[in-house]
């Protein structure tokens, strides 16, 4: 554990140091674009963030590869292809952020980058199934592997529109990876799943480092080059395990066939929020007669601040709903009782829609502050 946790103190310490120099090169380089009628923030700020988060991740990555526990993850030349696609998608991000890029330029790219992966090793072999595995052979493989990478690429892309939101929410779907992947590797016996742990944990520390500039009021933005790139990562974290996964072993092992399962269901259900919001998305703009990739302000963050809630307490009530989905299900692969977790999540749940219900129920009277702050305000609007 000491290790993982060095790893990580790696990766937020370098993601931190390097934002102020990367904040210098982008508004030197011109990549401070306008603000837009969509966005949040009522002043210019510099994007490319996600070239320091590339270089924290890097860095923690090849510097890992000298622990002594953390060695035997380097066998295989995974790691090398996740570098290379990482840079690729990292370039990509560069030009678009600014010059920019037309939707199908950037997706052949996401596509590019995401071949890279699977030609490195990255690629699902087989899915769960009750009772039994279904092998999907190399091609049929490869072709869900790249499928799901972009997917998730642009859900993590969608979900960039406040500060700090993109980057906490993979934060925290990669801690819960992490806490996963962890109990699996070392409490419970499976090696092969260090890897990812590793990776789950790097990605993690490269958020909080970034975080430390990019939390609201925000002095550089990722852009399109660290949003890819995090949902690169955080996808190929999921795709590795599964194809490395022995499921049959799994089963003779453990009496819960959760730990089966959570391979494949984990990263769903850990980026539940962006992919809701990709999904929204798409059928929002396609019903309107508008191209999928064409921008709105219709994403759940923003509605969120149009229901009355602040920039930091809509990204923070992101937060919680991403927690709530991704250790709720690290929580059920671990503890035996599936009713005790089951039970705290939808108090936790409950609550959470309390809170976001809290500025309609002010306005509406429902609450004594809420009354009396009506009260307040109208005699004001009265003078």
């Amino acid at each position: 554990m000491r290790e993982y946790a060095l790893t990580f103190v790696i990766a937020a310490a370098v993601t931190y140091l390097l934002v102020p120099l990367v904040r210098r090169f982008a508004i030197a380089f011109g990549a401070t674009p306008p603000v837009r009628d969509r966005d949040v923030h009522t002043e210019p700020i510099p994007r490319l963030g996600g070239l320091a988060i590339y270089g924290g991740f890097a860095v923690a990555l090849l510097l890992s590869a000298q622990l002594p526990h953390l060695q035997n993850v380097f066998v295989a030349d995974t790691w090398i292809g996740l570098l290379l696609a990482g840079g690729l998608i990292t370039v990509i991000g560069v030009i678009d952020d600014r010059w920019g890029m037309g939707p199908v330029s950037k997706l052949a790219g996401q596509v590019a980058a995401a071949g890279i992966l699977v030609a490195a090793g990255v690629q699902l072999l087989w899915l769960p199934l009750p009772g039994t595995q279904l092998s999907l052979g190399p091609w049929l493989g490869a072709l869900v592997s790249v499928l799901l990478i972009v997917v998730t690429i642009n859900a993590v892309n969608f979900a960039d529109g406040l500060d700090g939101l993109a980057a906490g929410i993979v934060g925290i779907s990669a801690l819960a990876f992490f806490a996963y992947y962890y109990v699996v590797a070392v409490e419970q016996g499976f090696v092969r799943q260090s890897y990812p742990a590793m990776i789950a944990i790097i990605l993690a520390g490269t958020c909080v480092g970034f975080l430390c500039h990019n939390f609201h009021p925000a002095r550089v933005f990722m852009g399109d080059t660290g949003s890819m790139l995090l949902g690169l990562l955080l996808t190929s974290i999921t795709i590795t395990v599964t194809g490395q996964f022995d499921a049959n072993t799994a089963r003779e092992e453990f009496n819960s066939g959760l730990v089966v399962f959570l391979p494949i269901a984990l990263p769903l259900l850990v980026i539940a929020l962006p992919l809701a919001d990709l999904v929204l998305a798409v059928l929002r703009r396609t019903l309107a007669g508008k191209s999928p990739f064409a921008p709105d302000r219709g994403h759940l963050h923003h509605r969120l601040l149009d229901m009355g809630h602040s920039h930091v307490r809509a990204v923070l009530l992101m937060y919680l709903w991403a927690g709530i989905v991704a250790f709720a299900a690290v929580a059920l692969s671990v503890f035996d009782s599936a009713v005790v977790v089951l039970t705290v999540t939808a108090l936790v749940a409950v609550c959470a829609v309390g809170l976001i219900a809290l500025p309609r129920l002010r306005r509406r009277g429902l609450l004594p502050w809420g009354r009396s702050h009506g009260r307040r305000s109208g005699a004001g609007v009265k003078r």
